[in-house]
């Protein structure tokens, strides 16, 4: 891999670094290339990693993604503040281990629009919305609450963790379902449990009245019609992160405690 292109943070302390990066990355005789690179390093924590991967969604199956922490949360990221020089020699020397993950698909019907999300599609309005929701076209529930996340695996441990959701260990491919601010009694009911299905499952939300609702999806977000089917999957569409040495996901855990 010869061509390289940096993501950073725009702290002071990630800036710095990234522009120390690069320069070590130009001696060691790689070729800068923000259009088409081989290999993209994110300087920063989670969103800067996330925002890397949308902005070559459209070249993924070409590139792969390697990160340096020196955010507030680095489950993306391999490398820390203290191992820049071991980051350094690994891109420009080594040959890493590629670890593919499949991104959310996320179709909305009325404009024929097809989202993607790494970690998670948030469906959310201020007050109560009543969504019918669909596994594989059989009915799982009508949910009544403000608001229904879908997560991928590697998105178990953002915003699906801090409601309550499993976090799943690296290599399963699975959606999981989750509720915020449900309404449970005896005229609405819901599962309420979060549910975890396998990546060749469809799961469908429909709702006659989506006013107010905003999908969110990764660090996006979009404003619904009023009325809207919207369909979700394990995409054919995968991310490649770059392991140059075995990733060790359950000390990675210690970060949320």
């Amino acid at each position: 891999m010869k061509k390289f292109a940096i993501i950073s943070r725009e702290d002071d302390v990630s800036v710095k670094i990234s522009a120390t990066i690069q320069n070590q990355l130009l001696a060691a005789g790689m070729q800068y290339s923000d259009d088409k690179p081989e290999i993209v390093c994110t300087i920063g924590g989670d969103g800067t990693f996330l925002s890397a991967i949308h902005k070559y969604l459209g070249i993924l199956d070409q590139v792969v993604f390697v990160g340096l922490h020196t955010g507030t949360l680095g489950f993306f990221a391999d490398y820390t503040l203290k191992q820049i020089n071991e980051f350094v020699r690994d891109i420009a020397t080594g040959t890493p281990k590629i670890e593919r993950k499949a991104l959310l698909r996320i179709h909305l019907s009325s404009i024929n629009r097809d989202c993607y999300a790494v970690n998670d599609m948030l469906l959310q309005r201020p007050h109560t919305q009543h969504v019918d929701v669909y596994v594989n076209d059989k009915k799982l529930e009508t949910f009544h609450g403000t608001g229904l996340l879908l997560s991928t695996q590697i998105g178990s441990t953002a915003y699906n963790r801090s409601i309550g959701g499993a976090v799943v260990e690296p290599g399963l491919e699975i959606m999981q379902l989750s509720e915020l601010a449900g309404i449970h009694h005896r005229h609405y009911r819901s599962l309420s449990n979060s549910l975890i299905v396998s990546g060749n499952n469809q799961i469908r939300f429909v709702s006659e009245d989506f006013s107010d609702t905003t999908l969110s999806f990764d660090r996006y977000e979009i404003k619904l019609p009023k009325k809207e089917t919207i369909v979700c999957t394990l995409s054919d569409l995968k991310v490649q992160l770059a392991h140059y040495h075995e990733p060790d996901w359950v000390s990675h855990l210690e970060q949320l405690y």
